[in-house]
């Protein structure tokens, strides 16, 4: 037996003894993936054993890519069940999807399965998609990394075009795996080492985005984190706030296929905005989520999405990094946001902004 299939039989036995309690995944695929890996090892990614969002997640563009590339894909991971979404926001095979780190609560979602999975190292990437934050407030809520690409940069699963192709990974370094794979850049050894930023990076962070009220727990563990950046020489501050229109009702209406002059007017103001924004630093810093992880029932009247959203809404690449966790013991991210187009340039600033902050598993 090869050692490609030795590393997809471990991780599938890591699944088969995890799931149960876990339940992030819908189906697990053992006599495929077991298949699928002696003719993976030949391929760049050399049988790397990934996960996909949902049933319909082996069909998506990433998940063909990340094949063809040598990924091989273990199972299907869960999203929100029919009727459900805050009650579980997510329901694998076994039951209601928890949270690695707390299992009272929510690990987020949509993409829950996937970032769970992820945090309990069942699979080092799995696919996502980010429509209003479903992508990197799981990843912040389940204290692993998260992905939104530039809007169109690759297909997109929704018809409105709000909803981006994602990742969740260990590391800025598995989501730059992810996105080579998908770009279809794994044969040119130049594009394989990523281009160090140039430290500091200019940046401008915003607790709140002008609107947002922010769970004051949440917001010092974020401040903390950007003072270690700042104090580690990884980011330099610069002067200027970001302050943008409500982006809530103006994404309702794109998303309902009915744009509004009013929602339009906000969208164009808030393009306007972060072009203003961008033009002075390449990196806007911002807690991912405005609360921490809620109990199973739902989070009541708070929108987890106030401060993801905006970012579907104007297309930017936007990403998830552990920031630290509450007192009650909940993950917290930081959320980095980049230039449209600028992913290669984000994932590089992701990955100094990891190894000034402090890594810890579940």
């Amino acid at each position: 037996m090869n050692d490609t299939r030795d590393g997809v039989r471990r991780t599938l036995e890591r699944i088969d003894r995890t799931d149960p309690w876990l339940c992030a995944f819908v189906e697990v695929w053992h006599e495929r993936a077991l298949a699928d890996a002696g003719p993976a090892r030949r391929l760049p990614l050399a049988g790397l054993p990934f996960a996909v969002k949902g049933r319909s997640g082996i069909r998506s563009y990433a998940a063909r890519r990340l094949i063809a590339a040598g990924g091989v894909p273990v199972g299907s991971t869960s999203v929100p069940g029919p009727g459900t979404p805050w009650q579980t926001w997510g329901l694998g095979a076994h039951g209601r999807t928890v949270n690695p780190w707390r299992p009272d609560r929510t690990p987020g979602g949509s993409s829950a399965g996937s970032a769970a999975a992820v945090a309990a190292d069942l699979v080092e990437l799995a696919t996502g998609s980010d429509g209003a934050g479903s992508v990197r407030i799981p990843a912040a809520w389940c204290g692993v990394f998260g992905l939104k690409t530039t809007n169109g940069l690759l297909p997109s699963p929704d018809r409105s075009g709000l909803a981006s192709a994602g990742v969740l990974a260990r590391s800025a370094a598995g989501a730059g795996t992810y996105l080579r794979a998908v770009l279809g850049e794994d044969e040119d050894e130049e594009e394989d080492e990523p281009v160090p930023p140039i430290l500091p990076v200019p940046a401008v962070f915003s607790p709140d985005l002008g609107y947002a009220e922010v769970d004051p727990e949440v917001a010092a563990v974020v401040r903390r984190a950007v003072e270690r950046l700042v104090a580690a020489g990884v980011v330099r501050l610069v002067g200027g706030a970001c302050e943008l229109l409500d982006p809530g009702g103006a994404w309702s209406a794109v998303r309902g296929g009915e744009e509004s002059p009013a929602a339009a007017e906000v969208r164009r103001e808030n393009d306007l905005r972060l072009d203003a924004l961008f033009a002075r630093a390449p990196l806007l810093l911002t807690p991912t989520t405005p609360n921490r992880p809620h109990g199973h029932d739902g989070p009541g009247e708070l929108y987890s999405t106030a401060l993801t959203w905006a970012f579907n809404l104007s297309g930017h690449p936007a990403a998830s990094v552990p920031a630290g966790f509450t007192a009650d013991g909940c993950p917290v991210g930081l959320q980095l946001v980049a230039e449209r187009g600028a992913d290669v340039s984000l994932l590089a600033a992701a990955g100094a902004v990891e190894s000034a902050l402090p890594a810890v598993r579940p």
